[in-house]
């Protein structure tokens, strides 16, 4: 489950994240391929390994209602991923996630993809709805993290 290399990386002028002592702070992390500059809108633009993982039925009517967040939720935290794994760190090192959504209807999708990435303890969390996400109504999730990362 390998993302592009500019995955994590910033879409504009701002830190991807920033050490603060022994904190990681993420930037929100949404569902676009920096390199590409492409939205991730479903199954399609994840790989193949991710979207079994996921459970993609190949039954239209299913894939095209659950794909869309499914495939975002796994690209923002795969992405997250990368990005604390850049800083040295891993997920067990992330303890608090900000999640904020379009549709609040859609996190019982991401709750089930968020545990393959805390099998064991899952971060302390905050869930918040929004009405809308830059860069376009295809981003229906923005997650922040926060690690902890002793120097």
């Amino acid at each position: 489950m390998a993302l592009d290399e500019g995955a994590g990386k910033p879409l504009a002028k701002y830190a991807a994240w920033r050490r603060a002592g022994d904190f990681i702070f993420l930037s929100g992390i949404i569902p676009v391929n920096p390199q590409t500059a492409t939205i991730v809108r479903g199954y399609d633009d994840i790989p193949q390994a991710a979207q079994r993982l996921l459970g993609r039925t190949g039954e239209f009517s299913t894939d095209i209602k659950e794909g869309p967040i499914l495939a975002q939720s796994w690209y923002v935290l795969e992405s997250i991923r990368a990005t604390i794994e850049s800083a040295g760190g891993q997920m067990s090192d992330v303890f608090k996630l900000v999640q904020y959504f379009r549709n609040l209807d859609h996190f019982p999708h991401y709750s089930r993809v968020r545990k393959q990435f805390f099998p064991d303890a899952p971060p302390v969390s905050t869930v918040v709805q929004v009405s809308e996400m830059l860069p376009s109504a295809d981003v229906l999730i923005e997650v922040e993290a926060t690690a902890w990362l002793p120097q």
